[in-house]
């Protein structure tokens, strides 16, 4: 049973993944008024005309309708499980073995995707002010990364480690601070790499500063991650670790390209990748 249970959320989470990709893409090619202004339907229809921008919209929604099917499945098997569980002990051969964990992650999961919806709606009918994108994605990091621990099935459970957590921390400040970046326009504020138009400290308008400083959270998150590694020497960490240096090359060369809608992409990915391999390393 926790078999089934842990596939079904680990289906929700490659899902959730490629709606986070998917999400970048639209704010990348200006498709995210390609519905219009109507939610839940597109243009006012199901099944509407699909020039690209309405494409890539209608897409996207269609994978958050099948990521909503399968967070409330996911809920559902932990409600039933525990149901099931509650009359038999822990590790009993002739029960479900379940633990607390997936059961309250997958419940925070379905909390999560219900202000989700609530935002996605909010965000459109708004016409997509930078607040609400960014607390759309940091939300949809948060349904990610309670999607993985749900997924860790019967698995045993650490305590997290507080060097752990930091990094955690660090990480999701990181990814929160690039959403801003990229919906105010800051990308291209800072030309040239590592340093910011040649600055160490840029002297220019405000989305010099705040394109400035994702690069130096993007930093720390390296330097703390390879001080962690070395600490703990955890195989998880070294991941993190691979993966931080893959995204700063691919944002050293997107910057370097002038940013090319394919590295842009490959960004968001990469940092979702980022994120869900701290978490896999921490919790």
């Amino acid at each position: 049973m926790t078999r089934r249970f842990t596939r079904l959320a680990g289906t929700a989470a490659a899902f959730t993944y490629l709606l986070i990709i998917l999400g970048a893409i639209v704010r990348i090619t200006g498709s995210g008024m390609g519905c219009g202004d109507h939610w839940p339907l597109c243009n006012g229809r199901l099944l509407p005309p699909l020039d690209l921008p309405t494409f890539i919209e209608y897409s996207h929604r269609l994978v958050a309708a099948a990521v909503s099917a399968l967070v409330v499945a996911v809920a559902g098997y932990a409600w039933w499980l525990r149901q099931g569980a509650r009359s038999t002990e822990q590790g009993l051969s002739n029960g479900p073995i379940v633990l607390r964990r997936p059961s309250v992650a997958a419940y925070v999961a379905l909390t999560l995707l219900v202000f989700q919806v609530g935002l996605g709606a909010v965000t459109v009918q708004l016409a997509l002010p930078p607040w609400t994108v960014i607390l759309h994605l940091g939300t949809a990091m948060l349904l990610l990364a309670a999607l993985i621990v749900a997924a860790g099935g019967g698995a045993p459970v650490a305590r997290p480690s507080r060097a752990g957590l930091v990094a955690l921390g660090l990480g999701f400040a990181t990814v929160l601070l690039g959403a801003l970046t990229a919906n105010l326009g800051a990308a291209s504020a800072c030309l040239g790499f590592p340093l910011c138009n040649g600055q160490l400290v840029p002297d220019g308008n405000y989305l010099q500063h705040i394109h400035w400083a994702h690069r130096l959270l993007a930093y720390a998150l390296f330097a703390y991650s390879l001080w962690w590694a070395v600490r703990t020497r955890q195989r998880g960490a070294w991941g993190v670790v691979a993966l931080v240096a893959l995204q700063v090359t691919v944002a050293a060369t997107m910057v370097l390209l002038a940013l090319p809608r394919p590295l842009q992409a490959a960004h968001v990915a990469v940092g979702a990748g980022v994120w869900a391999g701290l978490v896999l390393a921490v919790l």
